[in-house]
């Protein structure tokens, strides 16, 4: 980490958080996750072909993330050169570039929409703003399911689409941050275990299972801080108790602890089963003692808490600037 990585970061965590993804702005320009998402489909064209076995589709699957991988880094190496060598300017684009790759604005607004949806429109309202954020059914929702849904999301992402962006971007700049994005996208849209994507997805699911490690316990972390500075030391402390119990309880190895951390902070019961592609997945419910009916009270406290959570990652580049600094 450098003085320069770290106070991008805070810059590029504060500009999302007022700013977000602009839609204006999208519309006329490609999103870099779009571009990503452009090469995976093309790799998954020409190396996963249904006539193909099995061994040789997933021997090109790690062919195909790791040739990505390899250029979402070289891409990066050269902008941070070019940044660089710009001065006091190129520090603005890289701090752009970085707030483009972070999520908290967005994330905060699409489950804050959840909440809205339920107020005005009732269940069918919810269930619309609901499937713009999760894969699972929302016709099988009720209300409950509904904000359970949009708790988990918001948990969920906060690990992957903020704190492990921002954490590879500290630990290995520009080239950290746009490998970390194309993993991610990659898991997104070949990592699951579809009869397509068993074998050709599974070095992408298994690199993003091992790069959202450490950020899904800092989030943990973060999100039990925040709970403390919201709702008092107790609550922080049955967050981090229903993290370190339940978190190995989600089919996944790093979403659980987000999740266990806010089910803990919102004394609600979180996970357990629901319906995917119309297949029941079955799992144990996260902090079974907590609340077993989430409301929408729930989801906006959570949002709260998001981002409360969001606020203390801000701090820790401050911080550490600081430090470099004045020490």
């Amino acid at each position: 980490m450098t003085v320069w990585i770290l106070a991008a970061l805070f810059g590029a965590l504060v500009l999302d958080r007022i700013v977000g993804d602009p839609p204006a702005l999208w519309a006329r320009l490609p999103h870099p996750v779009v571009l990503f998402g452009h090469g995976i489909a093309f790799f998954d064209r020409q190396l996963n072909r249904e006539t193909l076995a099995p061994a040789t589709r997933r021997r090109n699957g790690v062919m195909a993330i790791v040739l990505l991988l390899a250029l979402s880094g070289a891409i990066g190496l050269l902008l941070s050169d070019l940044f660089r060598a710009l001065g006091v300017f190129g520090f603005a684009l890289e701090l752009l570039v970085v707030a483009v790759f972070l999520a908290q604005k967005s994330l905060g607004d699409h489950v804050a929409a959840v909440a809205l949806g339920l107020r005005t429109d009732g269940l069918e309202g919810g269930r619309r703003a609901v499937a713009l954020i999760v894969g699972r059914d929302p016709q099988a929702l009720d209300e409950p399911a509904v904000c359970r849904a949009a708790i988990e999301s918001l948990a969920e992402n906060f690990a992957d689409g903020v704190v492990a962006p921002a954490l590879w971007y500290a630990l290995a700049g520009l080239p950290g941050i746009l490998a970390y994005k194309m993993l991610n996208t990659a898991d997104s849209m070949i990592g699951h275990r579809s009869d397509k994507y068993r074998h050709f997805g599974w070095a992408s699911a298994r690199l993003d299972d091992l790069t959202n490690w450490p950020a899904a316990r800092l989030s943990s972390l973060l999100i039990a801080a925040a709970a403390w500075v919201r709702q008092g030391f107790a609550v922080a402390r049955r967050s981090l108790s229903v993290t370190l119990r339940d978190s190995g309880l989600h089919r996944s190895p790093n979403s659980g602890w987000p999740e266990a951390a806010m089910a803990g902070a919102l004394d609600i019961q979180l996970t357990g089963p629901r319906i995917y592609g119309g297949e029941r997945v079955s799992e144990p419910m996260i902090n079974g003692a907590g609340r077993p009916v989430a409301t929408v009270r729930d989801i906006e406290t959570g949002v709260d808490l998001f981002y409360a959570s969001c606020t203390a990652l801000t701090v820790l580049p401050a911080v550490l600037v600081a430090v470099a600094l004045f020490v």
